[in-house]
């Protein structure tokens, strides 16, 4: 059994967020975590590691960068990593970058046990259908927002996060979910696993690896097989400061209520 965990790189938006003059995202300038939703699907993925012994496999679709990124991921646990990373698949929306994920999937191989493990979304995009769209691209039936994963054999009962409640689902292997951050709590790095991951696989998939692949087409990666593209990122304008009202007295009520009644919200 292998469990794939598709991870990004992604800038830390809990600092400014830097843009270039024609409005895209300036990331070079920008600190780079990995994505908090792909970090609870690792944790998914080493948690039924430590219970079955499967293998855990990262993938990642980005810059060669991104390969420190991939070091961390096995020193938490995972046995091995796989970075896709071309010219060729640069400026691909989620369209064409679920179609290169998908190929780098299909060259290593899936079983029929075996699983794919996704964040819910990316915190750079807030799509959510990189996941969806690499299980329609790999015809694997497919389970979305598990905030618990139970796994017996082939059967993987999952319980779904909505907005209203939960529901209860039952899938089978092979199959791919996306994970939500109140999943989990991931580990953190071993000193152990930080003194192995440099001694562990790291494959790079280029385009010449994986031209070949049933998924890849020249008009299906890349920006000439992106159907949607980015017209302007900015940062959007900071709330105003908040006003503070001490005190459990008539006055402070009434000055309470007259501040709501003049904006009106009562």
């Amino acid at each position: 059994m292998k469990i794939f965990v598709c991870v990004k790189q992604v800038p830390d938006t809990t600092g400014k967020v830097a843009v270039k003059a024609d409005g895209t995202l300036d990331r070079a300038s920008m600190p780079t975590i990995t994505n908090p939703d792909d970090m609870s699907a690792m944790e998914a993925a080493l948690k039924i590691k430590d219970q079955t012994g499967c293998e855990v496999i990262a993938v990642s679709m980005g810059p060669g960068p991104a390969e420190g990124m991939l070091r961390e991921l096995i020193a938490m646990g995972a046995d091995r990593a796989v970075l896709i990373s071309a010219r060729e698949f640069g400026g691909s929306d989620t369209f064409a970058t679920s179609q290169i994920i998908a190929a780098g999937i299909q060259h290593i191989g899936i079983d029929e046990d075996d699983i794919i493990f996704c964040g819910r979304q990316a915190i750079d995009g807030d799509t959510a259908q990189v996941g969806p769209q690499i299980a329609e691209k790999l015809n694997l039936p497919q389970v979305t927002y598990a905030a618990d994963i139970q796994v017996n054999g082939k059967e993987l009962t999952i319980k779904r996060m909505l907005e209203d409640g939960y529901m209860t689902i039952k899938v089978q292997t092979p199959c791919l979910i996306t994970c939500v951050k109140e999943l989990n709590k991931p580990r953190y790095m071993s000193v152990k696993g930080i003194f192995d991951c440099y001694s562990k696989p790291l494959t790079v998939l280029d385009y010449e690896a994986l031209k070949d692949e049933p998924l890849i087409e020249p008009d299906t990666i890349g920006l000439k097989g992106s159907p949607t593209n980015i017209f302007k990122s900015f940062t959007p304008p900071q709330k105003g400061v908040g006003v503070m009202l001490e005190g459990a007295d008539k006055a402070t009520a009434a000055d309470l209520a007259a501040r709501l009644l003049k904006k009106h919200v009562i």
